[in-house]
């Protein structure tokens, strides 16, 4: 196993930041934390790296490589770690910052130089950077410095790598190719790493697992296929992309919103409950017409069809607000224009019940 925490709870004054949340990270695997800010994410990261220390409570525990490294220090945990703001020293070319993780080990553990040359040669050619070198920090740009910070966390072979928000301060294009960068990374060096992110693009593209946080707990584990399409919960469903939201009632077995009536499974042990529909904009069709799918009538309100996405703004008869994506050939197909009336159908949705799916 790579990294296992076991009930780690967190309080910062009456605060209670991470409760009781348990993990598993199969060694050499990707796993991303994904959730809103506040939901714990970056202090888990930090009490596994030994910067923070998590409430003394029974059967807490930290566990690296299978080791218990709960009261180590975070030198003795052999552990990578990444911080968003690279943290390079300006004073050192890109190869010494890169060396310096080797360079400052106890004299007796200490690389020979040419080890270290050696060393940081591989990681400047993964990296891509072997012609910079001799470059320091302010010669580079912010996706060159990152690379370069990761390097660095690379260098000391860790026994697992922790980064945190690692891309947080690029712009979209850069952090879109470093994604794909770190994927490709991480595929030829196999070391066991945990992203931290607020980003779900980047979560879905990058990781083989996500962990959705919030508010100090795990909403939900799985591939990334598992959370968006079978997310097991409203915040889950929510937070991984756009939807649209209907309020309805359970009616003699039925899901009710409006005209819209769709089957709800536990029938009339559920009547006169509150029920929540949560449709993702793809899953949205436009009709002229009524349809044989269950759905309702709409006027559009704006068409946005900049892109290889055409977004449809509509206002549904029962008065919510509904967004519809689809591809261009599919519009081409039937366009639609402001103030044109007219049907939206299901493809596929989620229906919940005081926060559990039915």
């Amino acid at each position: 196993m790579g990294i296992e925490v076991r009930a780690i709870r967190k309080t910062f004054g009456a605060s209670a930041v991470l409760k009781d949340v348990s993990l598993e990270v199969k060694d050499g695997e990707l796993v991303a934390l994904l959730g809103p800010s506040g939901s714990g994410k970056t202090t888990l990261l930090r009490i596994i790296a030994g910067l923070e220390a998590p409430d003394p409570m029974p059967g807490s525990a930290v566990l690296i490589q299978g080791q218990d490294v709960t009261q180590a220090t975070a030198a003795a945990r052999r552990v990578g770690f990444m911080f968003q703001h690279y943290a390079l020293f300006r004073h050192m070319n890109v190869f010494e910052n890169i060396a310096f993780g080797l360079r400052v080990r106890p004299r007796k553990v200490r690389p020979s130089g040419e080890e270290i040359r050696r060393r940081v040669g591989e990681l400047l050619k993964l990296i891509h950077l072997e012609e910079l070198a001799d470059r320091y920090p302010s010669q580079l740009s912010g996706g060159q410095r990152q690379r370069v910070a990761l390097a660095r966390a690379l260098a000391i072979q860790p026994s697992v790598l922790l980064l945190d928000e690692p891309f947080g301060a690029l712009d979209a294009k850069v952090r879109q190719g470093l994604r794909r960068w770190l994927r490709r990374m991480h595929d030829e060096t196999h070391v066991t790493s945990l992203l931290v992110t607020h980003d779900q693009e980047e979560a879905l593209e990058v990781a083989d697992r996500v962990v959705v946080m919030n508010e100090g707990r795990i909403e939900q584990t799985g591939t990334p296929d598992e959370v968006f399409h079978h997310p097991a919960s409203e915040f889950v469903m929510d937070f991984l992309g756009n939807v649209n939201l209907f309020r309805g009632r359970v009616e003699s077995g039925k899901a009710v919103f409006g005209p819209m009536v769709l089957d709800a499974p536990g029938s009339s042990a559920l009547n006169g409950q509150e029920v929540r529909l949560f449709v993702r904009p793809h899953d949205l069709d436009i009709h002229p017409q009524a349809a044989d799918h269950p759905g309702m009538r709409a006027r559009v309100l704006r068409v946005h069809s900049a892109g290889p996405q055409v977004r449809i703004e509509l206002q549904a008869e029962t008065g919510e607000p509904l967004t519809v994506t689809m591809p261009q050939e599919r519009f081409r197909e039937a366009p639609v224009v402001p103030h044109d009336h007219v049907y939206v159908s299901l493809r596929d949705a989620k229906l919940f019940l005081e926060d559990y799916s039915i």
